[in-house]
């Protein structure tokens, strides 16, 4: 295109809770600088509003999915998560992101990296960002993607075709080890922590530590800078902990405050993602939160209400505008190690074409 604008094929998707544009790892610049000059063209970063670009001027409408063939031969396709930072001039690809990870498995089919098998395709996805592995269960009656079912999750209106997602040995993917300092508990400025990763790194703190009972108002506690001074610090101080360097300009570890269910679920949380507080919880934050629940002493187990002590666990997540239902199987032979995560997203296919970005920002 003339006038200084590059067409870049793109899918725009919603992947559970999250939307973002979904793009062919050949359709973008392998110079990883120029790549996010791009990007942040594209999204319209750095700008609250994202005026002058397709981001939703929210982090969580602000991600972006890159896919390609596989380089692991275990997995059919590579995925790579960009967190756009809205006001930031910033790709951070330093975590997953489980929500945008249930677009991909129909994304590859539609774009033809995997060929559908039958009514259902398991779809082997090789998450770049932490060098994990997850599988997708995608509908594909006559050879394509079903869109339309009865699957419903909570912050997403009507109902989807479902897809399942298993996650396959996650533990420490981003710090190590589940327990990266190797301590149920840790203090950190006074307060009682639990640092674990199964998926994405999170510090786990009680709700009432910090005076709260674990059920305010998402925007109430954003406009708590006292509160958020606080989190904050500890947070810095979690990121040397848990093998990640240091984390100021960094969208890891989360933040979860815990407390007792108040919804009939296991646990409530309120998760700071990191700096504000998230209007639900992310997918692999909740599998984090809910391993911690089941883990004996830590921080959240002495919150949690769980309906057995044995190795098939499914625990109902509390979050500000619903639930999340996290299975697990267990293995408590030598301590705790989780031997399968899943857990049920939908997805939907938004808008397909091309993304129009200032000649510009390639250099």
């Amino acid at each position: 295109m003339s006038g200084g604008l590059r067409p870049i094929p793109c899918t725009l998707m919603r992947g559970g809770t999250s939307k973002g544009p979904f793009f062919l790892a050949s359709d973008l610049p392998s110079d990883v600088a120029t790549r996010d000059r791009m990007l942040l063209a594209a999204m319209g970063s750095p700008d609250p509003r994202q005026i002058d670009g397709v981001g939703g001027a929210d982090s969580l409408t602000s991600k972006v999915a890159v896919v390609g063939p596989s380089s692991h031969p275990e997995a059919d396709v590579d995925y790579l998560f960009l967190q756009v930072v809205v006001n930031e001039a910033r790709v951070d690809p330093n975590q997953n992101c489980g929500n945008m990870l249930a677009g991909v498995g129909p994304f590859a089919i539609m774009r033809g990296l995997v060929k559908p098998s039958g009514d259902v395709t398991r779809v082997r996805i090789n998450m770049l960002n932490t060098g994990a592995l997850a599988v997708a269960t995608v509908e594909t009656p006559g050879g394509a993607v079903r869109w339309d079912g009865d699957a419903r999750i909570d912050g997403v209106p009507g109902t989807s075709s479902p897809i399942p997602i298993d996650f396959l040995d996650v533990a420490g993917s981003s710090c190590g080890a589940l327990l990266p300092t190797g301590n149920v508990i840790d203090v950190i400025e006074g307060v009682e922590c639990t640092l674990i990763d199964n998926g994405m790194p999170v510090v786990v703190l009680n709700a009432a530590d910090f005076g709260l009972t674990g059920q305010e108002d998402p925007a109430d506690m954003d406009a708590d800078a006292t509160l958020k001074a606080r989190v904050e610090a500890i947070r810095l101080i979690a990121g040397h902990m848990m093998n990640l360097g240091d984390v100021a300009k960094k969208t890891v570890p989360k933040m979860s405050l815990v407390s007792p269910p108040a919804h009939g679920g296991a646990v409530g949380t309120r998760t700071f993602i990191p700096k504000n507080v998230h209007k639900a919880i992310g997918v692999f934050g909740a599998v984090s939160v809910a391993t911690a629940c089941v883990l004996p002493g830590s921080v959240a187990h002495k919150v949690a209400v769980l309906a057995n002590a044995g190795d098939q666990q499914r625990l109902d997540v509390e979050h500000p505008t619903g639930f999340f239902t996290v299975d697990m199987e267990l293995d408590r032979s030598q301590g705790l190690r989780v031997k399968r995560s899943a857990l049920l997203r939908t997805a939907r296919a938004l808008m397909q074409g091309e993304i129009l970005v200032p000649e510009k920002a390639f250099g």
